[in-house]
């Protein structure tokens, strides 16, 4: 079968590493992403939109300079060009997936803590999960 039919809330909220790509297609990425308390994804900008959605803990999004507390249940939807971050400030897991438009990263790529994910130069190469 072509797609990706899961529980996501549960696959999310087991998850464990800093970043997993669970499904590559043409035009978008699901990746599952955990950061431990007082850890940040890092102040980045893409030419691609990417939409956040968190399961579990609480933090903080920024986007273009704008804070915003987040918590499970929260979305946020960053436009292609601004600048933004994710951290954790709360003392447990942040548990979120995130879906980029087009992809972003190399199907299947796991980096099991930022520092694996800061020393991978990987970017996506135009293969696909299907």
């Amino acid at each position: 079968m072509k797609g990706f039919v899961k529980n996501i809330e549960s696959i999310t909220v087991k998850n464990e590493d800093f970043r997993q790509v669970l499904y590559t297609a043409k035009n978008c990425q699901l990746v599952v992403m955990a950061l431990k308390p007082g850890e940040e994804i890092g102040m980045e900008v893409h030419k691609l939109d990417q939409f956040f959605r968190v399961e579990e803990g609480t933090g903080e999004a920024v986007l273009d300079g704008v804070r915003t507390v987040i918590s499970a249940g929260f979305a946020v939807r960053v436009p292609a060009g601004a600048n933004h971050n994710i951290s954790n400030t709360g003392s447990v897991p942040l548990k979120l997936y995130t879906l980029y438009a087009p992809p972003n990263h190399r199907d299947g790529v796991v980096h099991h803590t930022r520092a694996d994910a800061e020393k991978d130069t990987e970017h996506f190469d135009g293969k696909t999960t299907d």
